[in-house]
């Protein structure tokens, strides 16, 4: 037989492996909630990066789509006044006074040009430049000469324009004479600083980029502007052989074959013209703020392991000397009924709470014959907001419009409850018909005031429909009635066209 005086060091040892696995298992869970979390964190935050990139892409994209298309269509219309009236007859003055008044009015116009079939200039709306000028060694005007089928708009790769040093972007024409042979080209050049003042509009990170190349890869223009970029290729980065090739608009993950930075990619390639923009920001960058994060976290998860093990260690201490484990296990259970209570997404009480208040607060207004009164609560089409949004801005939502109800409510009786799924119940101790459907009409407007977009509302916003009853307790189920006559009034609002309140008449139970 077991000697009875082992018996408390057997217990102290069973309950002292018990306690030190249940502060393993409670600090691993606390770990490992904080690594998901944060590895969520991670992705969001990626993701984000992803669709801001994706968004300055298609700025970008349309800023670009937007110049060009200007200039095409001034080219095209200066092409066919000047083949109408022949190199040699054409009005050069005239002309002349359009070309300036065309590069005043479009501030991207960093010159317009004619030259002859040779490649001499004939035209500017330049006052003064180099005589004796000839670019026939421009490979535009080379690629007009060998082909005589295509009289569309040319993009060339950037070059230093000869009569003023600026990088500028070449837009031309050929020109034909009546028989169809060779008559010159039009040109007209866009600043490449154009395109970097709009990018400057744009608070990026210092690795942030924009890019605008040709389709073949050549870059035109380029955010933060380096002279040296400005005619490489990124034909062999990774947007051109392993996205652009499949898909016209795409988001990478990718180093720079520029300066081996890391971004978010986002590109887009012109529907009309042969161009590709790109937008980048920096995978550093995006993750600085995660990082942050992470840091925060663990320093908490440290206070927290910190201070587990602290009071464990104070626990096991007192268990040494004796203190009592069934107290231990009541204070516990205290905790976990206290949770128990409480909706954790919304932080308001939950049902069961409004249970046991609401037999408590009609008890008390039957004894003092005073009213009580309910909001019964909906969030109108939820459903489709939840669809069109996402769990996770639903979830936003109902904390917002949970936070909004609770405002509303400033007496210390008052409470606000979460009753299930996107439904709320507000109890209203003392307070008649009349005050209820004021109530309501308050936590309407701070639910408007919160402006949370629905594309899935005919008003485009998230509203409540709210039903509205009062009683002055007679039966012992009077709660129960008011919570029906609450939920029917609620039926009625949502019948009588949503985002309202409905007052039934008072019930007297």
């Amino acid at each position: 037989m077991a000697n009875p005086t082992n018996k408390p060091r057997i217990q102290y040892r069973f309950i002292h492996r018990l306690a030190s696995l249940l502060v393993v298992l409670v600090i691993a869970a606390i770990v490992g909630m904080a690594v998901v979390e944060n590895t969520q964190g991670y992705f969001e935050h990626l993701h984000r990066g992803e669709i801001n990139s994706a968004n300055l892409a298609r700025a970008a994209a349309q800023h670009a789509d937007d110049a060009i298309k200007e200039l095409d269509a001034f080219s095209a219309g200066m092409v066919e006044r000047v083949q109408h009236d022949g190199i040699a007859g054409a009005n050069k003055e005239r002309l002349r006074k359009i070309f300036k008044n065309q590069r005043a009015v479009m501030r991207q116009i960093h010159g317009v040009f004619v030259y002859d079939q040779d490649g001499d200039w004939l035209l500017t709306d330049k006052d003064n430049y180099p005589a004796n000028l000839n670019n026939a060694d421009r490979e535009y005007f080379a690629w007009h000469r060998q082909h005589p089928e295509d009289t569309g708009m040319h993009l060339g790769p950037a070059v230093r324009s000869r009569s003023t040093g600026d990088w500028v972007i070449p837009l031309s024409r050929r020109l034909n004479n009546p028989d169809g042979s060779f008559a010159g080209v039009f040109l007209v050049t866009i600043f490449v600083e154009y395109f970097n003042d709009f990018y400057a509009g744009f608070h990026l990170d210092h690795n942030g980029i924009f890019v605008v190349a040709l389709r073949d890869g050549t870059v035109l223009a380029r955010r933060p502007f380096n002279e040296q970029v400005i005619g490489s290729s990124l034909a062999k980065g990774e947007i051109y052989t392993k996205y652009l090739p499949y898909a016209p608009i795409g988001t990478a993950r990718i180093t720079s074959i520029v300066d081996s930075v890391e971004r978010i990619n986002s590109y887009r390639q012109l529907e009309r013209y042969p161009l590709v923009v790109q937008a980048g920001l920096s995978v550093e960058s995006i993750l600085k703020p995660w990082r942050e994060e992470v840091f925060r976290a663990a320093l908490f998860v440290l206070a927290i392991v910190s201070v587990i093990l602290f009071l464990s260690c104070a626990l096991l201490r007192q268990l040494r000397f004796g203190v009592s484990i069934e107290q231990e296990l009541r204070e516990t259970q205290a905790v976990l009924e206290r949770l128990a209570m409480e909706d954790a997404l919304t932080g308001l009480p939950n049902r069961r709470q409004l249970d046991a208040l609401l037999h408590r607060e009609t008890a008390r207004a039957r004894r003092q014959r005073t009213a009580v009164a309910v909001l019964m609560m909906d969030i109108d089409h939820f459903k489709k907001y939840n669809d069109h949004y996402g769990h996770q801005a639903g979830d936003l939502c109902l904390r917002d419009v949970a936070q909004a109800i609770a405002s509303c409510l400033k007496r210390p009786a008052d409470a606000a409850f979460r009753y299930g799924g996107e439904e709320f119940v507000a109890l209203l101790p003392d307070t008649d018909l009349d005050g209820a459907c004021q109530m309501a009409a308050n936590i309407r407007t701070a639910v408007a005031g919160l402006a949370i977009a629905h594309a899935g509302s005919e008003v485009g916003r998230v509203t409540l429909s709210i039903g509205v009853a009062a009683v002055m307790p007679i039966a012992d189920n009077a709660g129960s009635l008011l919570l029906r006559s609450a939920d029917e009034a609620l039926y009625q609002a949502k019948r009588a066209g949503r985002d309202q309140a409905y007052p039934p008449l008072t019930v007297v139970a």
